[in-house]
């Protein structure tokens, strides 16, 4: 429960109640471990796919895009920016067609785009991935107009699982 709410950005007991209502709604379902509470999705209903779905279209982005991104050489950071970014900071505006990601350091763009097109048909839509090289997110160079952009509206950090960049 703690790691859920520190994810979600809740407090445990925001998350923890929650939690027992889509349990309660047969959307969850939970066991004890001794003094672990082990969360995973409820039995299949009618609403278990669209709302997978919607999670998936709508906060999927994250979760998936840093489980493409770790462990790939050469990746020091990576930051969702753009539309979507806005979207789940909370700026009001239409759905995102796509989803921005701006990688740092000097991984291979086949393996990037490889990892772009994956996250893409997990996400249902399309995932472009710029690179940069190290030292390019902290300090653009000031005649870098895109990485200027970049910096001035929000972006969403991926916290990547150690060991990508080589």
């Amino acid at each position: 429960m703690t790691e859920l709410a520190r994810r979600a950005g809740v407090s445990v007991k925001a998350a923890a109640h929650e939690v027992a209502r889509l349990v309660e709604a047969g959307l969850l379902a939970d066991r004890r471990a001794g003094n672990l509470r082990l969360v995973r999705r409820g039995p299949e209903t009618p609403l278990t796919r669209p709302l997978t779905d919607l999670l998936a279209v709508t906060y999927g982005a994250v979760p998936v895009l840093t489980d493409a991104l770790s462990g790939v050489p050469g990746v020091e950071a990576a930051y969702i920016y753009g539309s979507w970014a806005a979207r789940y900071k909370g700026e009001a505006g239409p759905v995102p067609g796509d989803v921005d990601v701006l990688v740092v350091g000097a991984a291979d763009l086949d393996v990037l785009d490889e990892v772009a097109r994956g996250a893409g048909r997990r996400l249902g839509r399309e995932v472009a991935i710029h690179r940069v090289g190290s030292g390019s997110g902290a300090a653009p160079p000031a005649n870098d107009a895109f990485l200027a952009s970049v910096r001035t509206r929000p972006i969403v950090e991926l916290e990547l699982a150690a060991g990508g960049a080589a």
